[in-house]
């Protein structure tokens, strides 16, 4: 049996360990939870067995769960031994909700989600190149507050607001050099919309942001190590390791871009890792394309987005050109990825992002399955899985949401360097 204190409390197992004292009640709480996050229905002897609380532990907590409204028993089985009937027990999607946001250098994103992971309102901003950081914070709020008045969520059951932004961040929310964005450089954006929308706020990367939304909306298929790689404007990546996210020393664990350069041997001029165009798919997709002899015929292609999204049918279609570009730039996020999975030794490796576009899809995952299964130099030890996200374009902003349960309901140890609590 482990405790709270113990450091083992962290597990990379689909089930965590309880403790039956009654003083630690509220760790047993997040347990339980936990534990029902996962299952999605389950019943009171099942959950004694996965945790190891007993059951009078486990009626006692489910009681209070019950009454705080957190839990809803489905309809009566029947125990097929004992012929006795039970309730099985599930969260209630509706008894708590979160603000996601998605803040990218061309497109606001904001999604109201329930505990279940839906999206109850989502609104969308197209952002002009020119917005400053003063506008940037106050357009955000405002769109954060009316899809809070259209959705009609009850305001007791709002937990918190998650951003996900691009990084590199400081720990405290800060965004610090956006490559795209230089004019919202050094914005304390969490200090900000907390001032302004009265909600606790957390600030998460993207990649990181999907990793948790992909933890928290997968349940038991997600319930293991694995890393998210998150094609956007840029190409990041968020790390599930020891069942929990893991951030880092500063909030930047994951930045991937360099990984694939250093895999490739390519250095700048000063002798560090150069920038790949490949993992900035968006802009060097259609370059690279044109490169091979692709001509854009779509006269609406008129913006980065709208011809990354027309190569991208192209080489559906059939293309030549597109197809060998499209190979191209998966190619070299496969070599980052084999980095991820040699550093990491995992064998889980989910793609998703706006940019991870279906008519793509088939290029990018078979092009990562066969250089993570093929080049790691343990590979004769594991098979890895090479998965589409569960959360498609959405994942930065229902991510960011995710945040907030990961952060209110996860079982973590006290004092552990990746535990947070929500800011006040």
């Amino acid at each position: 049996m482990v405790t709270p204190d113990s450091d083992s409390a962290v597990l990379d197992e689909p089930t965590r360990s309880g403790a039956n004292q009654y003083d630690l009640g509220s760790f047993n709480e997040a347990v339980i939870i936990e534990t029902i996050r996962l299952a999605g229905i389950i019943s009171r002897t099942e959950i004694s067995r996965r945790t190891g609380l007993t059951q009078q532990s486990v009626s006692r907590i489910l009681r209070i769960l019950l009454q705080q409204g957190l839990l809803v028993e489905e309809a009566q089985e029947r125990a097929e031994r004992l012929g006795k009937p039970r309730t099985p027990v599930r969260l209630r999607s509706n008894a708590a909700h979160a603000v996601g946001i998605h803040i990218d250098p061309e497109l606001l994103t904001v999604a109201v989600v329930d505990l279940d992971g839906a999206i109850v309102r989502r609104e969308t901003v197209d952002l002009p190149a020119d917005l400053d950081a003063v506008r940037l914070v106050d357009l955000t709020a405002a769109t954060v507050s009316a899809a809070l008045s259209i959705s009609q969520v009850d305001p007791e059951s709002m937990l918190g607001v998650g951003v996900a932004v691009p990084g590199p961040i400081n720990a405290d929310g800060t965004l610090l050099d956006l490559p795209l964005q230089p004019a919202w450089r050094g914005l304390e954006i969490r200090h900000l919309l907390q001032g302004k929308l009265n909600h606790p706020v957390l600030v998460e990367k993207d990649g990181t942001a999907a990793a948790i939304g992909e933890r928290w909306i997968g349940r038991s298929a997600r319930a293991r190590d694995f890393a998210y790689l998150y094609l956007g404007t840029g190409v990041g990546s968020g790390l599930i390791l020891n069942g929990s996210i893991y951030r880092g020393g500063t909030a930047n664990a994951g930045e991937f871009g360099q990984l694939c350069a250093l895999k490739m041997g390519e250095w700048d001029e000063k002798g560090g890792p150069r920038m790949m165009a490949e993992c900035n798919p968006t802009a060097s997709l259609p370059v690279i394309a044109a490169g091979f002899g692709y001509v854009e015929t779509d006269p609406d292609a008129t913006d980065e987005a709208k011809r990354y999204k027309a190569v991208c049918k192209a080489a559906a279609s059939g293309d030549e050109a597109a197809r060998k570009a499209v190979t191209q730039v998966a190619s070299v996020i496969a070599q980052g990825a084999v980095g991820l999975v040699d550093l990491l030794d995992i064998d889980l490796i989910v793609l998703g992002g706006p940019a991870f576009d279906q008519e793509i899809a088939g290029v990018f995952l078979s092009e990562i399955d066969r250089a993570v299964n093929s080049h790691p130099i343990a590979k004769g030890t594991r098979t890895v899985a090479v998965e589409e996200s569960m959360l498609q374009a959405d994942a930065a902003a229902v991510g960011a949401a995710s945040t907030i349960f990961h952060d209110a309901f996860t079982p973590r140890v006290s004092g552990s360097s990746q535990a947070r609590k929500l800011p006040k």
